[in-house]
């Protein structure tokens, strides 16, 4: 009965623990945007704030090029991943279905392209935009972004088109569906949890980025929102609450998504990883 107990104990315990480890900070930045400036400075922390003020979000954004900047962030971000997702389902099928030459080794690149560090890549990617005179777009960023996501994209999508049995793909086939309306009809709604996940990956990972903007764009109307967030300090010195609240305005749309996606995430993560 004991060792039951404490069988049952410490993993919730655990649990708990790194709940509140990874949740308070994300508690702290967003209580300290809504304080007022008093409560943020005093030496006895306000744990729960009494008064709540929204200045510290209208220092936020009403700071310069703030909307284009959203704009610029929302565009490169959703693109990356619609294309990732759209070439992706093609390669993943192809590895999946499919027998050709050079087959598992083209898996083995994807997952090596997935360890590599891009940060090595930057002045090599530098050069290529800069020679290709397209410095200070959003174009190398919504192609660059893309391609960062693209491997975690197809090997979890993979799994998930290997999982489907090819008796429903040539059943519909034999029905009189050409292969490519077989996979539309057949295999495509049985991947929505593997294109959740991936989608979320995505966008975490291109909304994210910080980087590749850095060094090329330098102009503020092609600049996005991590770098806006990175020079909010320097425009606004120490005002802590308009830096809270700009960190928190970054992060809405990715606890927004994740909140709607994380079932759906986790599973097609977990389930992509042992399938195929």
């Amino acid at each position: 009965m004991k060792r039951s107990l404490l069988g049952r104990i410490w993993p919730n315990a655990t649990a708990i623990v790194l709940f509140a480890a990874f949740v308070f900070p994300v508690y702290w930045m967003f209580s300290t945007a809504f304080k007022p400036t008093g409560d943020i400075i005093t030496e006895k922390p306000v744990w729960f704030p009494t008064d709540v003020t929204f200045d510290h979000f209208k220092t936020a954004y009403n700071a310069p090029d703030f909307f284009t900047l959203v704009r610029n962030s929302l565009t490169v971000t959703l693109l990356a991943v619609v294309f990732s997702l759209v070439i992706a389902l093609f390669a993943s099928f192809a590895l999946a279905r499919m027998r050709f030459k050079g087959r598992k080794s083209m898996i083995l690149v994807f997952m090596i392209a997935q360890m590599a560090p891009w940060e090595v890549m930057v002045i090599a990617i530098y050069m290529l935009v800069r020679d290709a005179d397209m410095l200070n777009s959003l174009v190398p960023l919504t192609l660059f972004y893309m391609v960062m996501v693209l491997p975690f994209t197809i090997l979890t999508l993979r799994g998930y088109v290997a999982a489907v049995p090819k008796e429903l793909e040539e059943s519909a086939m034999v029905d009189g569906c050409s292969r490519p309306q077989a996979f539309v009809k057949v295999i495509l709604p049985l991947l929505a949890p593997g294109l959740m996940a991936t989608s979320l990956f995505g966008f975490i990972t291109a909304w994210n980025e910080f980087p590749l903007v850095l060094i090329l764009n330098k102009e503020p109307e092609s600049k996005t929102l991590p770098l806006w967030l990175s020079q909010f300090q320097s425009q606004f010195g120490d005002d802590w609450g308009a830096t809270m609240a700009a960190a928190s305005i970054f992060a809405v749309p990715i606890l927004i998504l994740f909140v709607f996606l994380q079932r759906k995430a986790v599973s097609g993560l977990t389930d992509g990883a042992v399938k195929g």
